[in-house]
């Protein structure tokens, strides 16, 4: 952990000790980029077939615009590589790679962060686009660090007849197409592999580099209290953090678990503190809203530990269960086995989705209900608007928050009870 802090202090020194030679190295990459502009004139370059039009409005600190609310809210729901706390973006580590340039590590303040995480330089080939990077497609583009005009985003045909927004790069006239990163999603959301990966530290990474420290220190302080006051009442932060411990213990291990609730509490209580930790974290207003449940990486995440844990201590009972069950015909075994197979990944599939469903529901209306200021006062036009809508939408979004409140702690609690469910089922000995 120390050296992961290091590395990113010393990543944010560098960008800050460069920050004075920004104006000479953005001269000498533009004369650069006109150098390769000339040698590249004849080369036909990927751009738009409308790129004047495409470009015509563009602007590079995304300031103008009508307000979409439907984007405004997956905006903020997204993982970005800035952490963003009201007005204020504060650069996070880019750590990229890609088979033509190889690595690349900078902070994402290169890119000069804007409005709404826009960036209006190019770096690289990379550019920031709603907090996200993207890489432009044309090898021709300029490297190093370049001002764009700004990113525009159009709908465009797949070649499977379906629909996706692009967004492109505009630069001295021309539309560059970009593209996202690599996802591991085998398409079922729009993404796969395209020509760059990205393992950056990113809004939801940081999030829980932050929390886990704040819960290793919450606990350390918690046990050294039980040491120094041994025999003595709990108070303070004990006495908030026993209750919960105990209820998870008594409620949770024990009946699920037997006998066997002391070998896999750390485990369970790890998984509740933590997911409750992310939950609370992420309702804290005016703290960058982070939404590090409600994204599918992460509950994903949480969801294959689980199942990696309960089928390594599953015993004979349980795999005989699956693939032997006593009493069933045989020809039945080829219709049950296969349900059976197709159970246990259905399991952690539910546990991922169901955590991810309400957390992004409730972060998604809470900014809706926010939103609506900005409909109903028309961006600005209509004071009167945005002030009767202002009273409705505080009380509609203290409201919700109270609710999400409540289903913090209900989420972690069902994503601890049904691991403990399934646990027991698979450390559970034959009844005879």
């Amino acid at each position: 952990m120390r050296r992961i802090l290091l590395i990113v202090a010393c990543l944010w020194a560098l960008d800050g000790a460069t920050f004075g030679q920004s104006h000479e190295n953005h001269q000498s990459e533009e004369a650069h980029a006109a150098e390769m502009h000339e040698a590249h004139g004849e080369h036909e370059v990927q751009t738009h077939h409308a790129d004047e039009d495409l470009c015509a409005h563009a602007d590079s600190h995304g300031e103008s615009g009508d307000f979409d609310p439907a984007a405004t809210a997956y905006h903020h729901i997204s993982d970005a590589n800035v952490y963003t706390i009201g007005p204020w973006a504060f650069p996070l580590p880019c750590i990229l790679y890609s088979k033509e340039d190889g690595w690349s590590v900078f902070m994402s303040s290169k890119f000069g962060i804007g409005h709404h995480g826009n960036g209006y330089k190019a770096y690289k080939r990379y550019v920031l686009d709603e907090g996200v990077v993207k890489r432009i497609k044309d090898p021709n583009f300029p490297m190093g660090e370049v001002e764009i005009d700004g990113i525009v985003h159009e709908e465009v045909a797949t070649p499977d007849g379906k629909k996706k927004v692009v967004a492109y790069v505009c630069y001295e006239g021309q539309a560059f197409e970009t593209e996202h990163k690599s996802t591991a999603d085998f398409g079922m959301f729009g993404g796969g592999i395209t020509s760059f990966y990205d393992f950056s530290i990113t809004k939801n990474v940081a999030s829980m580099i932050l929390v886990a420290i704040l819960l290793g220190w919450m606990f350390v302080y918690i046990a050294r209290k039980y040491e120094e006051r041994d025999g003595q009442a709990p108070t303070g932060l004990q006495s908030f953090v026993e209750p919960i411990f105990v209820f998870i213990q008594d409620e949770v291990a024990k009946p699920f678990l037997g006998d066997k609730w002391e070998r896999f509490l750390p485990f369970l209580q790890a998984l509740f503190f933590f997911i409750l930790g992310l939950n609370l974290f992420g309702q804290i207003p005016f703290l960058g809203g982070s939404n590090v449940t409600g994204n599918l990486a992460v509950t994903a995440a949480l969801a294959i530990i689980t199942f990696i844990v309960v089928n390594i201590n599953g015993n004979a009972h349980y795999w005989k269960h699956i693939f032997a069950m006593p009493g069933v015909p045989k020809p039945l075994l080829f219709i049950m086995t296969p349900v059976e197979i197709i159970g246990m990944f259905i399991k952690p599939l539910t546990l991922m989705l169901r955590l991810f469903a309400n957390i992004t529901a409730g972060h998604m209306v809470i900014i809706i209900f926010i939103s609506l200021i900005f409909i109903f006062g028309q961006s600005g036009e209509n004071v009167g608007g945005a002030l009767g809508a202002a009273v409705g939408s505080t009380l509609l979004t203290m409201f919700m928050m109270s609710i999400e409140l409540l289903v913090a702690f209900i989420q972690a609690f069902v994503f601890t009870i049904l691991t403990a469910s399934y646990l027991g089922a698979a450390t559970e000995e034959a009844h005879h």
